[in-house]
């Protein structure tokens, strides 16, 4: 009995016509994978092409330079990031998740997921513009979890302060634990008590007018 043969996914999306925006999404979906899987050195044109099934013109086309899909991914995984983000804050301010839950999800992205890896790798490029969607997607998030989306400068001070710890813990935190002679979730560990000292101290003063 002959086995069926599958044709390669590759193959297929490259004999598909999508349409501009589909093709953009589907090399940022790889570009993502990349990323994750192999680190921001590996996010080259060549490769998100290979992957896709496109050549290296056609992803020139749409975006312009490494340095221009560098850019497109960063709000790209932004953007995925903070609305997860936003989801988890809801959850944990309804009780549904502990301060160490939220916390390794964010951490979880920074290092798992290549944000911090992808942020240190742009700065060292000399690519520090496409950092700026990912600082508006994280202001965007702050103030939509704030209480009728009004700014909030300790909520602001938390998010800064979250987003700091997870972005040095994902490129210091093991050595570093390591050489100080601490558990390597040490990091999350100080980021979650921080979380649960300032949500209280925060809801506390909203319910206090």
């Amino acid at each position: 009995m002959s086995l069926v043969k599958f044709p390669d996914p590759t193959e297929v999306l490259a004999r598909r016509r999508l349409s501009p925006e589909a093709s953009r999404l589907a090399a940022l979906e790889a570009a993502r994978d990349l990323l994750i899987e192999a680190g921001p050195q590996a996010v080259t044109l060549k490769a998100v092409a290979g992957r896709i099934g496109r050549t290296h013109a056609n992803l020139l086309h749409h975006f312009g330079s490494a340095s221009g899909l560098q850019r497109e991914l960063a709000a790209f995984h932004a953007e995925t990031i903070c609305a997860d983000i936003g989801e988890q804050i809801h959850r944990f301010r309804g009780g549904d998740i502990g301060p160490r839950e939220l916390v390794d999800m964010i951490f979880d992205h920074f290092d798992k997921a290549g944000a911090g890896a992808l942020a240190a790798w742009m700065l060292l490029s000399g690519n520090e513009d496409a950092l700026n969607p990912v600082v508006e997607a994280i202001h965007k998030l702050v103030d939509e979890v704030g209480e009728g989306g009004h700014e909030d400068s300790n909520l602001h001070t938390l998010t800064m302060e979250l987003v700091l710890l997870a972005l040095g813990d994902s490129l210091l935190g093991g050595p570093l634990s390591s050489s100080l002679g601490l558990e390597r979730s040490a990091g999350r560990e100080i980021a979650a008590q921080r979380l649960a000292q300032s949500f209280a101290a925060w809801e506390a003063q909203l319910k206090a007018g």
